[in-house]
C-alpha cells in the first residue's frame, strides 16, 4: 500500500488562526514517488472580526505585493471552500497523509478551518471510520533528518533549487505547495523510504 501525500502550504494575515485569517491555501496530492493526483487552490474570504498582525501586512505589502495580490484576488466563502477540499481530500486514494513545510505552522491554520467550517479536524483521532488524513509529516523536520542539518537552518533558500523542483517559491500558496511536492519526493528518495505508507 502507498500513500498519497497532500503537499500543503497557506498564506495568513497573521500567526493565529481564528484572531487572524487564512488567506489561501494550495494543495498538491503526490504518490511517494511524486507522481501528481490533483491540485486544489483557494482564496478565502477574511473571518469577521479577525485581524492583519501589522508585521505581516508590512511584510506582503513592501516584500511581496504579488503575492498578496494572488492571495485576495477573488475570495470565496471559507465554509465553500473548505467543504469543497474535504471534497477533494476524500476523492484520493488513501492513506492519506496531510504533508507541509512547517506543519506547526499551515497545519494548525488547516486543523482550524476544518474544525471551524467541517465536521473533520487534521487528525479525525483513533476510532474515525473514514478520516480525513490517516497522518501528517512535517517536511522541515524531514529535510533536517536526511541532511543532518538543524531544523532551523532548512528552508527553500538553503535546500538545492532542484529538491524543489527549481520551482521559485514566491509565497503564492500554489507556487510553493509544488515546490514542496518535488521536495518531499527527493527526500523519500534519499531516505530509501519511496513508495512507503
Amino acid at each position: 500500500m502507498t500513500a498519497t501525500y497532500v503537499v500543503t502550504d497557506i498564506e495568513a494575515t497573521g500567526f493565529r488562526p481564528g484572531r487572524n485569517s487564512m488567506l489561501s491555501f494550495a494543495a498538491v496530492a503526490v504518490t511517494g514517488t511524486g507522481e501528481e493526483l490533483g491540485r486544489f487552490e483557494a482564496v478565502l474570504a477574511e473571518l469577521p472580526g479577525a485581524e492583519w498582525d501589522p508585521g505581516t501586512r508590512s511584510w506582503f505589502e513592501t516584500s511581496e505585493p504579488e503575492a498578496l495580490a494572488a492571495a485576495t484576488a477573488d475570495p470565496r466563502e471559507p465554509e465553500e471552500v473548505m467543504a469543497d477540499f474535504v471534497g477533494f481530500v476524500s476523492g484520493l486514494p488513501g492513506p492519506r497523509v496531510f504533508a507541509a513545510h512547517p506543519l506547526a505552522f499551515d497545519g494548525s491554520w488547516i486543523d482550524h478551518y476544518l474544525r471551524r467550517f467541517t465536521d473533520h479536524q487534521l487528525l479525525d483521532g483513533l476510532y474515525a471510520a473514514d478520516p480525513l488524513f490517516h497522518d501528517s509529516l512535517c517536511l522541515r523536520s524531514y529535510a533536517a533528518a536526511v541532511t543532518g542539518r538543524f531544523v532551523g537552518d532548512v528552508s527553500p533558500a538553503t535546500l538545492p533549487s532542484e529538491w524543489l523542483g527549481d520551482v521559485r517559491h514566491t509565497h503564492r500558496a500554489i507556487d510553493d505547495a509544488l515546490g514542496y511536492a518535488h521536495l518531499l519526493a527527493e527526500l523519500l528518495r534519499r531516505a530509501g523510504r519511496v513508495g512507503a505508507p
